[in-house]
């Protein structure tokens, strides 16, 4: 499959994942305010993949800067905070944004010329793609060896190639588990209300022949009581420092059942998902999304009209509840205060 976010000829290229599974397609974006309505709209979605989208946004408005150093320097913040407002849980997007922010002001500190300094930018920004694919293969590197030999995997919403640039984190894991030659299983639940579970998790499974089976949300707990899943991994967000993990709606309960039944709950994220300014998962900020992602289907309404809805899009799962936290630099297990620093 195609990288899910890359940068050609001057120009972002992704692939539009409103649109799957019913066609593949990719779309080119040239400004920042179409990079941030792509990410608004969930066009491009998953922390990582936010993240490199949202410093290319930054990047295409340095690009297209007047030379003046004032102006330019006024267009790369404007864009910034456009980008900043557009989803608040995923702090990559915030990171990916923030580097672009460093390297101006390292550049400026330095008396380097606008021309340069848009050339670095346009660098740094271009360099977070292969970046995100070699932290993904490092991450699936360190957490296959956490995968049964033979067995079945849950996981929720989508956190694979579509996530991220490509490989993905939760299913980059499961990727690299199946090339050592473990006989892995995917139980992926559909994910409500966007079904990011079957739409996107069970297309890219299917893609590359990995077997996988999609279940409702409210059928994990009757799975594991039957013993029809051996482990459980997720993405992430974000995470504050003490291991408090955000992720898609659900991810919560998932981790209550797994717990209850003595399955090991694993999260599989990039350090840049590690928010150390948070002392617990309490202080992240939850994005609540539009009540007709609840109310409609493909346009379709299927909830009574004037009904109230409730649709925050992440809840958060406490530090207890996570066996262990697979990042691109290893591995950390509890107690997180220690291991994630």
């Amino acid at each position: 499959m195609k990288r899910t976010v890359d940068y050609i000829d001057g120009k972002v290229v992704m692939i539009d994942q409103t649109r799957i599974p019913g066609e593949l397609v990719t779309i080119e974006l040239s400004n920042t305010q179409q990079i941030a309505d792509a990410i608004k709209t969930m066009k491009v979605r998953g922390a990582p993949a936010i993240g490199v989208a949202a410093a290319l946004g930054v990047a295409l408005a340095a690009k297209s800067a007047p030379d003046t150093e004032d102006e330019f320097v006024d267009r790369v913040y404007r864009a910034a905070d456009l980008l900043r407002k557009t989803r608040p849980t995923a702090v990559n997007l915030f990171w990916g944004i923030d580097k672009i922010i460093a390297t101006l002001r390292t550049a400026r500190n330095s008396n380097l010329p606008v021309a340069e300094i848009k050339q670095l930018i346009e660098r740094c920004a271009s360099d977070m793609i292969a970046q995100d694919e070699e932290i993904c293969h490092a991450i699936g590197r360190n957490g296959a060896e956490l995968m049964p030999e033979e067995g079945h995997v849950l996981t929720h919403c989508n956190a694979g190639a579509l996530a991220c640039v490509s490989y993905g984190t939760a299913l980059g894991v499961i990727r690299a588990a199946i090339e050592m030659g473990k006989l892995i299983h995917v139980y992926a639940d559909e994910t409500r209300p966007r079904l990011q579970g079957m739409k996107l998790t069970g297309f890219e499974l299917a893609q590359d022949d990995i077997a996988v089976t999609v279940i409702a949300d409210n059928m994990a707990g009757t799975l594991m009581r039957k013993g029809r899943i051996d482990c459980v991994v997720v993405g992430a967000d974000r995470i504050a420092s003490n291991g408090d993990v955000a992720n898609k709606i659900g991810t919560y309960p998932v981790a209550v059942l797994a717990h209850h039944h003595g399955i090991p709950f694993y999260v599989a994220a990039p350090t840049s998902t590690i928010d150390f300014s948070l002392q617990t998962g309490d202080d992240i900020p939850i994005e609540v999304r539009a009540r007709e992602e609840m109310t409609h289907i493909e346009g379709h309404r299927i909830a009574p009209m004037g009904i109230e809805v409730l649709n925050p899009s992440f809840d958060v799962t406490p530090a207890a509840l996570v066996r262990a936290i697979i990042t691109e630099k290893g591995i950390a297990w509890p107690p997180y205060k220690q291991s994630l620093k």
